[in-house]
């Protein structure tokens, strides 16, 4: 049983597993897509996420702690050239994993993960939103005043103008 264990050790001692979801990261850096099992798309999402978010502050400190865990120059400043502008104002889930079936060759359940902001295909076909009116309640109010019945009055007096 799973009880209270915090994350996927992918069947392998801790020195491989980070070398393994290092390079994972660095492949998914450099090629915006990988594609690799479900398990290990879930251990490196939970692992790029935070190094992407911490891209988006593009200093020497950062860059040095990013460096730290993907240990390639070149994926580190694709990571803070490319990817940070564009994903800057997002709040977060930088990463999608779709499922794409099995492997022929061991059943293993395999799934494509991608940078969501360089998927070009998704881009393209989603709608672009309309820009949001905003409206002001106060508008309401003064548009239609109140009107009296002029009508009852009216066939009042022209009762008091017969006699």
């Amino acid at each position: 049983m799973r009880h209270n264990k915090s994350i996927n050790h992918l069947g392998r001692q801790s020195g491989h597993r980070k070398a393994l979801l290092s390079n994972l990261a660095c492949s998914l850096i450099l090629n915006k897509r990988i594609t690799t099992t479900v398990a290990k798309a879930k251990a490196l999402q939970s692992y790029v996420e935070p190094i992407i978010t911490k891209s988006k502050e593009d200093s020497t400190h950062s860059r040095r702690i990013v460096f730290s865990y993907l240990k390639n120059k070149e994926a580190v400043s694709e990571l803070f050239r490319t990817v940070a502008p564009k994903v800057a104002e997002r709040p977060g889930g930088y990463t999608r994993v779709l499922h794409l079936g099995f492997r022929p060759g061991d059943a293993a359940e395999m799934a494509l993960i991608e940078l969501v902001d360089f998927n070009e295909a998704a881009l393209a076909s989603a709608p672009k939103k309309a820009a949001k009116k905003t409206t002001r309640r106060s508008a309401k109010k003064a548009e239609a005043p109140a009107v009296e019945q002029p009508a009852v009055e009216s066939a009042e007096q022209s009762e008091a103008a017969a006699e």
